[in-house]
């Protein structure tokens, strides 16, 4: 199979405050992404202060020293811009992506939240932003079918102490204690411009983007870089972890967690292409087994989340249908995960993964908003923004060989956790 062609411009600088910039000129659109990636994500929260780094991605739109609070949003989308922000275990990112001219806008509003945010923090601030942060939680996670799945597959994937063993969003009792000293302390900690990266892509000359990007950022102050916490490298689970609980659910359903090695390895790129195979799309094993020939589930997936502290994480699930037993279920879905375990893909279930992966690869890297995204992403946890060039020849490289050892280290009957959800009696 071609891996994907190696011809997107990477410049890669740093300014004097350690401010990583990078800059992909493309003149096909007279639009520009600006992407921020800050290397702080929940492992990054103390005890007692979970969901502190997904409450901050709230709080960086309420207001700075020269934008009134709420402003942010509004400016950008005058402008005619589309901007967001999100947070995940390893990093916080905000983004925008506007018509060229708006580029100056987007980095002074970028710029001034990093270097001022403090000024116009206040406990209103911060209240308003805890309440809808709290709502979100109710809305995404607390009164959804299976809004909790995540929460709970991480804590049996992981120790309750481990950077990894809690969501982003965190509880709302942590949100509740968090004071404003806990906050400005916390942005003060990895809010910093060494401690980030920018990358700029669309129609721009390098030479007129870091001139901007030094107008705006070069005066902001470096500070101590934080240490992450220590996580080393956690083994296999040991198969004794499982939980069963009763909620309001549409379908029963059976869920199968596993840890596997950090991302940016060989053995983790075997183990999503073995994930593919087994749950992804319609010719998956286990749509084929499950959903399509038994008819035993509704539905059913599978899933690698890659992370770079020591370990990732992966599962496998299958919902059933109505009438169905979850023991038969939860038996054939085994069954299925453990027939690919012992047999590895067939060259062309192999082939077949890469192709979906190279799919979306040049799907993503064909957007200017996605592709500033990746050299953000792969700079911020990989150290190698150069790797939108490269990144689809290693996962083409991945033989049916690394899959057999990864899954011979990591896969297996008792190195699963297993979560089950059977309804609510009414």
């Amino acid at each position: 199979m071609p891996s994907a062609p190696a011809d997107y411009p990477v410049s890669d600088h740093v300014l004097d405050n350690g401010l990583r910039v990078l800059v992909s000129p493309d003149r096909t659109a007279p639009v520009v992404a600006v992407n921020l990636w800050y290397d702080v994500g929940s492992r990054d929260e103390e005890p007692g202060r979970t969901g502190f780094a997904h409450l901050f991605e709230h709080v960086m739109f309420q207001g700075s020293a020269n934008v009134a609070s709420g402003a942010h949003i509004g400016l950008l989308q005058a402008a005619g811009a589309s901007v967001n922000a999100t947070t995940w275990f390893d990093r916080t990112n905000y983004f925008e992506t506007l018509p060229v001219g708006g580029l100056d806008l987007a980095l002074w509003l970028e710029a001034d939240r990093m270097g001022s945010l403090l000024d116009a923090l206040t406990l209103e601030n911060l209240n308003t932003q805890r309440e809808v942060v709290k709502e979100e939680k109710r809305q995404r996670y607390d009164n959804v079918p299976y809004g909790d799945v995540m929460q709970r597959l991480n804590s049996l994937t992981f120790p309750a102490d481990h950077p990894y063993g809690h969501t982003t969003i965190g509880s709302m009792e942590d949100l509740d204690a968090a004071s404003l000293e806990d906050a400005r302390s916390f942005f003060a900690r990895h809010y910093m411009p060494n401690n980030a990266v920018i990358s700029v892509v669309g129609d721009v000359t390098v030479e007129d983007a870091l001139r901007r990007v030094e107008h705006y950022f070069g005066g902001l102050a470096a500070g101590e870089l934080p240490s992450h916490p220590k996580t080393g490298v956690l083994g296999p689970l040991d198969g004794t972890q499982r939980e069963e609980t009763s909620a309001d659910v549409p379908a029963e359903a059976v869920y199968l967690a596993w840890r596997l090695p950090a991302r940016g390895t060989r053995a983790f790129d075997a183990l999503d292409l073995f994930y593919s195979v087994l749950g992804h799309g319609q010719t998956s094993r286990l749509h084929r087994a499950l959903v399509r020939d038994a008819e035993l589930a509704e539905s059913s997936g599978a899933a690698s989340t890659g992370l770079i502290g020591g370990n990732s994480f992966g599962y496998a699930y299958a919902r059933a249908r109505a009438g169905q037993d979850l023991a038969e279920v939860e038996e054939a879905l085994v069954t299925q995960v453990d027939r690919l375990a012992a047999e590895g893909p067939t060259p062309t279930e192999l082939a077949r993964a890469k192709a979906q992966y190279e799919r979306h690869w040049l799907h993503e890297l064909s957007r200017v908003d996605s592709r500033a995204d990746a050299l953000s992403e792969y700079a911020t946890l990989e150290h190698d923004p150069g790797l939108v060039n490269t990144r689809m020849a290693e996962v083409d490289a991945v033989q049916p060989e690394d899959v057999a050892a990864a899954v011979a280290e990591w896969f297996g009957s008792e190195r699963r956790a297993t979560l089950v959800y059977r309804k609510a009696s009414a």
